[in-house]
């Protein structure tokens, strides 16, 4: 179903949307460049979250 106003977007939506790109550009470069964290070292991490053994974050 399309948005019948859509091509009305209220400002704050059309900043949002821009930061939102903005993200993913800078993730997808990241990405590319291989500047990555693995998922299993995040994961661990953040299951230690409010544990007496908490980690810091990954590198």
């Amino acid at each position: 179903m399309s948005n019948p106003h859509s091509d009305t977007v209220p400002e704050q939506d059309e900043q949002e949307r821009a930061a939102f790109e903005a993200a993913v550009r800078e993730g997808l470069a990241d990405s590319a460049a291989q500047r990555v964290t693995p998922y299993e070292k995040v994961r661990r991490w953040l299951l230690s979250w409010g544990s007496e053994s908490e980690l810091p974050p990954p590198q």
